[in-house]
């Protein structure tokens, strides 16, 4: 793998690598771009399968955090944190040690919640340093203020392809039903939607169903299912040449990171099936919109309306898609490259530093 070539063709402007041999912490960050201000984005937890896979996924991962700043107003630029470990293992010493590596950056990279990272986990790191963000939860936390910016994002696409005001009657699957996953249902469920669930994790089915129903679906069959709308909120990478076929759903709209496996080739390939793909890192950014009006201490009412306000940004990405008879991934590529290549005023180099 060259590793140099990889960040430069994705447009990197800094990779960190770090190692604690006392508490076995090995992470990696990536700051993808600082034009508009601080790279903001969580940081995860997950047993990688080798230190190649954790690379990649920090620097998709940052490079899609860029964009969703940009698409959604807000004057952070894109970065990510990953942590190369098995959940089980983590520990107190493992969490402060990478607050410790996250003070180094002296507020160019801020970091919060992400998979297999808590509320609690981001407390433990934030002993170490002051640029952590979602200490706080405002009105229900960052999973809830994404589930708020996924429903509306669909009502955006529902009423833009369809011309229907509301989401009464219609079916979602909704793949996953973890922070996001679940808090997205229970929205849905007052909104009168007919819901299908998957999880690998028997207990996020049962909450789910403690407060609303749903169908319980196999984590195979998920794609199957004949729905209207398909909501992937699990792991990214799952829209792909062998997914799509299996896809009833006219849209696709969910919280997942990096949903479709190959940008260009996924959402042309969905395009060409009629779906509507709502990117990624426009829909989802109700999480970074709620985390970021904390640190600046915006008011919660206004940081809500803020967080609706996908639904605005969806509507242009659609209208661009549809005048300039292009994807909705490149019309939204087109949107936030407009606004953070503004403040580009001098190329920088790709970095990549040990501690």
């Amino acid at each position: 793998m060259k590793v140099f070539k990889l960040i430069e063709k994705m447009g990197h402007e800094q990779v960190s690598f770090c190692h604690d041999q006392k508490s076995g912490l090995k992470a990696i960050i990536a700051i993808h771009n600082t034009n508009l201000g601080s790279a903001m984005g969580g940081t995860r937890l997950f047993p990688y399968g080798s230190e190649e896979e954790a690379l990649k996924d920090v620097l998709r991962l940052s490079q899609a955090m860029t964009y969703k700043a940009a698409c959604a107003n807000i004057p952070a630029g894109g970065g990510k944190g990953v942590i190369i470990a098995n959940p089980n293992n983590k520990t107190e010493e493992l969490l402060a040690a990478y607050g410790g590596f996250i003070e180094t950056f002296k507020g160019r990279f801020i970091t919060g919640e992400d998979l297999n990272i808590s509320v609690t986990d981001v407390r433990q790191m934030s002993q170490k340093t002051g640029y952590i963000v979602g200490l706080q939860s405002r009105y229900g936390g960052a999973g809830r203020a994404t589930a708020i910016g996924i429903v509306c994002g669909m009502k955006a696409a529902v009423e833009f392809y369809f011309g229907k005001q509301n989401l009464q009657g219609l079916k979602v699957a909704v793949q996953g039903v973890g922070k996001v996953g679940k808090n997205l249902c229970q929205i849905l469920s007052q909104e009168g939607v007919e819901l299908f669930i998957s999880d690998p994790i028997p207990e996020r089915i049962e909450e789910v169903n403690s407060f609303c129903q749903a169908k319980i679906v196999d984590i195979n069959e998920i794609y199957n299912v004949d729905v209207d709308i398909f909501s992937p909120c699990a792991l990214g990478g799952i829209i792909n040449s062998l997914t799509i076929p299996k896809l009833k759903a006219k849209i696709v709209a969910g919280s997942a990171n990096n949903q479709l496996e190959n940008e260009d080739i996924h959402s042309r390939m969905l395009a060409d099936n009629k779906i509507i793909y709502c990117p990624d890192y426009v829909i989802n950014a109700g999480g970074l919109i709620n985390v970021y009006d904390e640190m600046m201490g915006i008011d919660e009412e206004i940081s809500l309306a803020r967080v609706k306000g996908i639904a605005d940004t969806l509507m242009a990405v659609f209208k661009i898609s549809d005048s300039e008879k292009i994807t909705t991934l490149e019309a939204s590529r087109r949107l936030a490259e407009k606004r953070f290549l503004k403040s580009q005023h001098h190329h920088r180099e790709a970095i990549v530093s040990v501690t």
